[in-house]
C-alpha cells in the first residue's frame, strides 16, 4: 500500500495522490484528486510540469471533491493520455461541470491578454499556453462517474471504496478504500464542524492507515458566534467609512456562506441594508446546485429550501453577469459591498476591484478565506504597503480584516475528533505547509497515535514504520533556523 503525492505534499495546493495498491487482481494504481496549483508565481509553474508517472496506466481517478485544487489539472490529465473511469459525487460532477469549463475560460482568456502583451514587447516565446482548453474539458467531463454515495460501497480497479460525507463542500466525501492487507482512508478537505452551511462530516469507523488534511492543524477556529460577531462588526465600520467593502470569495461553498450570513444580517436589521453584488458567474451558478443537493445542508438552510425560499439571496443582491458590468462597479459611487473571485486573489475579477480600491482609506478589506503565503491575498494579509495587481504596483491603505470562522477547513479540535473513532491508525499528513504540520506531530503522540509528514513527490509505505520524528529526511521546516539560513543564503 504505497502513496506518492504529487501535490498537497508540504504545502495546500494542487492535491494528487497516487495509490499503488494490491487487490485480488493484481497491482492497481489509483489516483486520488487531480488539483491545480493556486498562490504564486513558482507555485503555479508546477501545473506545468510533465506528469511524473503516465497518466494511460493510470486504473482509476477518484475525486474527494470539486474544488479547483482538487480537480483543477484533470483536463491535463486527459489530454495526456488519461482514457479511464474518474469516479465521484453526484454534486461533485455537477460543480465540475462549472469550476472546469470557468478554469478553461480564464486561462484561455489570460494567455490572450499576455500574448498580446507580450508580442509588443517582442518576447511572445516566454508566454506559456494554456493547460488546457475547453475541448479538453469536455472529454474530461464524458468521464465523470457520479455514481458514489455516502455510506455505499462500490468496487473500483479491484478496490472496495466508501465515501462518507466530509462536511466541507457540497459532495465532500472522504475516500475508505479496503484491499486483503489493509483498511485506508483517504480524508481530502474536512469541514468545519461549525460551519455555516453544511452538515458536519460523518465519524470514520476504524482504519489501519490515514492519509490527513493539516490546513489549521496548528490552530483553533473562533467559535461561530464570535465570528459572526466578528463579521457583522467589520461591516459596520465598513458601511461607516463610506467606501467600497471588497469580500474576495471562493465560488463554491464560501460564497454561499457569506450571501446567507449577509441575508441574516440584514433581515434581522443587525447590519443596515446596502448594495451587495455578486461578481462571479461561476459562484452564481454554483449557488444553483444547492437548491438539488440541499439534503447536505445544515437545517435551518435545508427547510428554508425545501420551502421554496432563497436563502442565498440578501434582499438588496445584485447578480453580475459581464466583464463589462462588472468593470463599471468600479464607477459605483456610494457604499456597497462586492463579493468576487478568487478568494485567494490570486485571479478573477477580485483583482479589478482590487486595482480601482486598494489604495483607498474609504475602502475596507474583508478577508473570509485561506491566504497561501506566496498569494497576493498572503502578501496583504502580513502587511504589504504595496502589491503588484495587473502589471501595476498598487498601494495597500485599505482597512484589511481577516475572518479566520467561515473556514471551511476543520482546525485542530476537528482533526482531532475525526480521528477519536478512527482506532489507532498510522496518520499521514497532507495539504498543510511544514511548519503547521511539524506542530500537529506532538500532539497527535499525545494521542497516542503516530504521525509521519508525507514528503513531496517520494514514495511512502502507508503501512510501514514512518521516519524518525515523524520528518522525512532532508525536510526543512518553515520559520526553522534551519529555513531561515537557506532564505538568507546562509550557512
Amino acid at each position: 500500500m504505497q502513496l506518492q503525492s504529487f501535490g498537497a505534499a508540504c504545502t495546500v495546493t494542487g492535491s494528487m495522490h497516487l495509490l499503488t495498491l494490491d487487490t485480488p487482481g493484481g497491482q492497481r494504481r489509483v489516483l486520488v484528486d487531480c488539483g491545480m496549483f493556486q498562490g504564486g508565481d513558482e507555485m503555479e509553474a508546477r501545473n506545468h510540469e510533465p506528469f511524473p508517472f503516465d497518466p494511460a496506466e493510470l486504473d482509476a481517478v477518484l475525486l474527494t471533491h470539486a474544488h479547483l485544487d482538487h480537480i483543477g489539472r484533470l483536463p491535463l490529465l486527459v489530454s495526456r493520455g488519461f482514457r479511464g473511469e474518474v469516479h465521484c459525487t453526484a454534486p461533485t460532477a455537477a460543480l465540475a461541470e462549472t469550476v472546469l469549463p470557468d478554469s478553461a475560460r480564464l486561462q484561455t482568456d489570460g494567455y490572450r491578454s499576455e500574448i498580446r502583451r507580450a508580442r509588443r514587447q517582442g518576447h511572445e516565446d516566454q508566454v506559456r499556453p494554456p493547460l488546457y482548453e475547453e475541448a479538453d474539458v469536455h472529454r474530461t467531463l464524458a468521464l465523470l462517474r457520479p455514481h458514489l454515495t455516502f455510506g455505499q460501497t462500490e468496487k473500483i480497479a479491484g478496490v472496495r471504496v466508501t465515501p462518507e460525507r466530509a462536511g466541507h463542500i457540497l459532495g465532500s466525501a472522504y475516500l475508505l478504500l479496503d484491499t486483503p492487507d489493509a483498511r485506508l482512508l483517504m480524508s481530502g478537505d474536512l469541514g468545519n464542524r461549525e460551519s455555516g452551511l453544511q452538515l458536519d462530516f460523518t465519524p470514520p469507523h476504524a482504519v489501519d492507515a490515514v492519509v490527513l488534511e493539516t490546513t489549521y492543524a496548528n490552530r483553533t477556529h473562533r467559535p461561530w458566534a464570535q465570528t459572526l460577531e466578528e463579521f457583522r462588526d467589520a461591516l459596520r465600520d465598513s458601511i461607516r467609512a463610506g467606501g467600497k467593502i471588497l469580500i474576495p470569495s471562493f465560488a463554491i461553498e464560501r460564497a454561499q456562506v457569506i450571501l446567507h450570513t449577509l441575508k441574516e444580517l440584514m433581515d434581522s436589521g443587525e447590519v443596515p441594508r446596502i448594495p451587495v453584488f455578486m461578481d462571479s458567474p461561476m459562484a452564481t451558478r454554483a449557488t444553483n446546485e444547492y437548491f438539488e443537493f440541499g439534503d447536505e445542508l445544515i437545517p435551518r438552510v435545508r427547510d428554508a429550501l425545501q420551502a421554496g425560499e432563497d436563502p442565498f439571496r440578501p434582499s438588496t443582491l445584485h447578480v453580475v453577469p459581464t466583464s463589462a458590468e462588472s468593470q463599471r462597479l468600479n464607477k459605483y459611487d456610494g457604499p456597497a459591498i462586492i463579493m468576487a473571485g478568487n478568494g485567494m486573489m490570486t485571479g478573477g475579477r477580485i483583482q479589478h476591484h482590487l486595482k480601482h480600491h486598494l489604495w483607498k482609506p474609504s475602502t475596507n478589506l474583508i478577508i473570509v478565506s485561506y491566504q497561501s503565503p506566496s498569494s497576493l491575498g498572503g502578501r496583504i494579509v502580513t502587511g504589504a504597503d504595496t502589491v503588484r495587481i495587473m502589471g501595476e504596483e498598487i498601494a495597500v491603505r485599505a482597512q484589511v480584516h481577516t475572518i479566520g470562522g467561515f473556514s471551511a477547513h476543520a482546525d485542530q479540535d476537528d482533526l482531532l475528533a475525526f480521528l477519536s473513532t478512527a482506532g489507532k491508525p498510522h496518520v499521514w499528513l497532507v495539504h498543510g505547509e511544514t511548519a503547521v504540520m511539524d506542530a500537529f506531530l506532538p500532539v497527535l503522540e499525545a494521542h497516542g497515535l503516530k504521525g509521519d509528514i508525507v514528503p513531496d513527490r517520494q514514495t511512502v509505505d502507508l503501512l510501514g514504520p514512518g521516519f524518525p520524528a515523524g520528518r522525512p529526511p532532508g525536510l526543512v521546516v518553515e520559520g526553522s533556523a534551519e529555513h531561515a539560513a537557506r532564505v538568507t543564503g546562509g550557512e
